[in-house]
Parts: C-alpha cells; sequence; structure tokens
C-alpha cells in the first residue's frame, strides 16, 4: 500500500460544501444501485466509533468502522469507496489529517465526504483540516442534532 502525503489538493468552499454532487447518489447508473448510503467511522476510541455508528444507522446509513488511519485507508481503498467518512484526528498509526491527505491525494476519491470529528477545537486545526480537502468539522462533544447539520451542510441527505 503506498501513502503519498505530499500531494494535496486544495478545495474551494463549493467543493467542500457539495458532496453529495459528485456522488450520484441514488443514480440508476451508480455503481451500488442500492438507496442506502455508506459510512465510514475511523476513531481510536471503541466508544465513540459505537455512539457515531448508531445515529449514522439511525439516519438509514450502513457503517463500517476503522480504528486508524492506515486501516480506514485500506478499507477505502478496497473500495467501493464510502459516501461518507467522519474521521478523529488523534490516532495511532496515521493520524486524521494524515489520512485526509492521503484520501484527498487521488482524484478516485473526490466524491467521498470527509468530516473530521475531533476534540481539536483551535482554528489552526480547522483550517489545516479544510485545506487539506476535509468537506468539514465537528468538535467534540456534539450531538446527534450538530451531526445532522454538518451533513446538510455538505449536501448529504438522510439515507
Amino acid at each position: 500500500m503506498t501513502i503519498r502525503l505530499g500531494a494535496v489538493r486544495q478545495f474551494t468552499y463549493e467543493e467542500r460544501a457539495q458532496c453529495s454532487s459528485r456522488l450520484d447518489i441514488g443514480s440508476p447508473n451508480a455503481e451500488d444501485n442500492e438507496e442506502t448510503m455508506h459510512a465510514l467511522v475511523v476513531d481510536d476510541s471503541r466508544a465513540t466509533r459505537s455512539v457515531l455508528r448508531r445515529m449514522l444507522e439511525r439516519l438509514g446509513y450502513t457503517v463500517a468502522e476503522a480504528a486508524d488511519g492506515t486501516e480506514a485507508l485500506a478499507h477505502i481503498q478496497a473500495g467501493p469507496p464510502p459516501t461518507l467518512v467522519l474521521v478523529d484526528w488523534n490516532m495511532p498509526t496515521m493520524n486524521g489529517l494524515e489520512l485526509v491527505k492521503a484520501v484527498r491525494a487521488s482524484h478516485a476519491y473526490d466524491g467521498v465526504c470527509l468530516v473530521m470529528v475531533t476534540t481539536e477545537t483551535d482554528l489552526s486545526h480547522v483550517t489545516d483540516a479544510l485545506g487539506a480537502g476535509a468537506n468539514e468539522y465537528i468538535m467534540k462533544p456534539f450531538t446527534e442534532e450538530i451531526l445532522l447539520e454538518k451533513l446538510a451542510i455538505v449536501g448529504l441527505p438522510e439515507a
């Protein structure tokens, strides 16, 4: 597995805010003809993964989990890529920012919506994540309503 971290595309606000426009959601030509939205939750905390999984499943998503960025990248590359990836910042092996950069290094994953979900609340972390290609940023602790708001901002409907 090759991971390129240096080549990061800069995304405009419009690109970050429109995940669904690049996803061909519900199209008869889509690879996955099911209307189910697929999500990947990436966090080294099993409890956090469980909470996010339950929230997303209530919204109609099918959910896979990864405990670090390396595991998540392997899952994404194995395909088909998920519609949504919720990414923690602080993880072993490959952190969340490194994962965002690795995913955004390939145009094959332009349609994947990446949302950081982290305790890192300072402005520099937010700007670094968005600059690297994250579509949105959620600060822990958060509620299901905040998650719904952020999904709406990036154009992802409830599944």
